[in-house]
């Protein structure tokens, strides 16, 4: 009896390709009898025009014309007629896209079964492969929608969500342990029209922890319904996974490194659960980036958090330097004008002595005045690009006027301040009172930090530089302790003093170069800093002489 097709609903198309007329007749036949509609092909040209017409369900073709196979886009199975007493046919037998080999000639009843037998394989392969790009596709989507957010629930939600739909489950659940890279959390799912599971119907925590560890050590999933636990290559003894009532439960571990985060489940109720390689291999990537995403997560939790309280000491810093100068300008603006008042007193004049004693107090308070502006700026955060009053400077004006007034305290010092002359004073565009305060921080700054016998030197020129922009430099040196080469990277930091200003016990905040700094960002320019421990400090500032730079910024 001939055998027929497992399906006969389908209609089956074959092709048969044989260059003998007769045996070529006699496997057509036996095929027509079975129900197939055949096409003839006697040689290769023919055979590659029928593939070229249409998509057949099976080839039947001679080991010689099965080479023609290799150049058609043809997906269709193909069995092939081998002589296997011909070396030359065996060889010839062996061009990609064959699936199958029957002995030649072959008798009518198994031709027919082996040619079907082919098909309902392929058919099934292909099946298969169809319903994992599909699962692939659906676990994409879930994969993505855990990458889009970096709230550990959230992503937990989706985990369980996406295996629950992709794999028609009853309950998924995702649980954490406790553990410094995630947070606990748990998240799960069920069937529309089943109640949630209890809480008693889940592994006790320790079992759970248990299942996870075991099963991570060899990057394992672990089936409770009988199947043969996958990717083990011999069973361990241990605890195994379970849901209170359920007919299969899967449990799939999350771990990173040498250690597990938590564990999923995914039980079918009422209904045994075989799991493909496939299909374990997916879940098992989809837990991976699940894992990578509750611990980015957390950590970008414990920045946000770390930020947030950052924002608020440094506001709690602001609201009490802010408090502390008001505070402070105001019994100092009492004592500078009484100061005043008794210098400038006509009726009760003081003594030559008590003079200059007052000359002292009023430096320092003075000193201790501005100190205290520049505490307040920096509470204020910086300088306010709207109050900078832009004008025309004449830069060699400037540093006279700052030398002027810082040289009784250079000679009270023992410093010598010499300002070289500027053939052609050039004129900026700047605000010219904190451009005062630059020069007159990094002055005092050379003062302070020059011993008695010391000499600074205050030069500027103008040069064009390579990209055609016009500049004005103004340099200023000292003879002073200098700055170790270990420090002097931090100089510009706000509060930041030198080691040997510190174990010298000179005075300061550590925010005049930080403030200068600020001041001559925001006008376009840049300052640098050279200096050699032991014989002193360079301080360069390059102003632009154009306007672009200073709008700009």
């Amino acid at each position: 009896m001939t055998a027929v097709p497992s399906d006969a609903r389908l209609p089956r198309t074959a092709v048969v390709a044989d260059p003998d007329a007769g045996r070529r007749a006699r496997n057509a036949q036996a095929l027509r009898d079975a129900g197939y509609t055949v096409l003839e092909a006697t040689d290769a040209g023919s055979l590659a025009a029928v593939l070229d017409g249409g998509e057949p369900s099976v080839v039947v073709a001679d080991a010689f014309l099965s080479g023609v196979l290799s150049t058609t886009t043809s997906a269709a199975p193909v069995l092939v007629m081998v002589d296997l007493d011909s070396p030359a046919e065996i060889a010839a037998a062996n061009p990609p896209g064959v699936h199958d080999c029957i002995t030649k000639p072959p008798a009518p009843q198994e031709l027919v079964h082996r040619a079907s037998v082919l098909i309902d394989q392929v058919s099934r392969r292909r099946a298969s492969r169809q319903e994992a790009e599909a699962l692939r596709e659906q676990l994409r989507e879930v994969s993505a929608a855990v990458r889009a957010t970096n709230d550990p629930q959230e992503i937990a939600n989706h985990v369980v969500a996406g295996f629950g739909r992709t794999f028609k489950a009853d309950h998924v659940v995702l649980a954490t342990f406790e553990d410094h890279r995630v947070p606990v959390i748990t998240a799960g799912w069920h069937r529309r029209g089943l109640a949630e599971l209890p809480a008693d119907a889940l592994p006790r925590e320790e079992d759970a922890r248990a299942t996870a560890d075991m099963l991570w050590a060899g990057t394992e999933t672990l089936s409770a319904d009988g199947n043969e636990p996958a990717a083990r290559s011999e069973a361990r003894p241990g605890p195994g996974p379970a849901i209170a009532g359920a007919a299969s439960t899967l449990a799939v571990p999350i771990g990173e490194g040498n250690s597990s985060l938590g564990i999923i489940w995914i039980a079918m109720m009422d209904r045994p659960r075989t799991w493909s390689s496939a299909e374990l291999g997916l879940i098992q990537h989809v837990a991976g980036n699940a894992a990578y995403g509750l611990i980015q997560s957390h950590l970008i939790s414990s920045q946000q958090q770390v930020v947030k309280q950052l924002r608020e000491l440094d506001k709690a810093k602001t609201d009490f330097l802010a408090t502390v100068n008001h505070e402070l300008r105001t019994p100092l603006t009492s004592i500078m004008a009484y100061l005043d008042m008794i210098q400038e007193s006509t009726e009760h004049p003081v003594s030559r002595e008590v003079h200059q004693m007052l000359d002292i107090v009023v430096r320092n308070t003075e000193r201790l005045r501005t100190l205290i502006e520049d505490m307040l700026s920096v509470s204020r955060g910086g300088l306010d690009n709207a109050a900078m009053q832009l004008g025309p400077v004449r830069l060699g004006q400037t540093l006279d006027l700052v030398a002027a007034a810082l040289r009784p305290l250079a000679t009270l010092q023992n410093v010598t301040i010499d300002v070289d002359p500027v053939p052609e004073d050039p004129e900026i565009l700047a605000d010219e009172v904190q451009l005062q305060q630059v020069f007159t921080n990094l002055v005092s700054n050379a003062i302070k930090f020059t011993p008695s016998g010391g000499r600074i030197e205050v030069g500027s020129e103008s040069h064009a530089a390579a990209d055609g922009s016009k500049w004005a430099t103004v340099r200023i040196a000292d003879t002073g302790i200098g700055i170790s080469s270990d420090e002097i990277n931090h100089v510009f930091t706000r509060f930041y003093r030198a080691s040997n200003a510190m174990n010298g016990a000179i005075p300061g905040t550590g925010l005049g170069l930080a403030i200068s700094k600020d001041i001559v960002d925001r006008h376009g320019g840049r300052i640098d800093v050279a200096s050699t421990l032991g014989s002193g400090t360079t301080v360069t500032v390059s102003l632009p002489l154009g306007t672009d730079h200073v709008q700009a910024n």
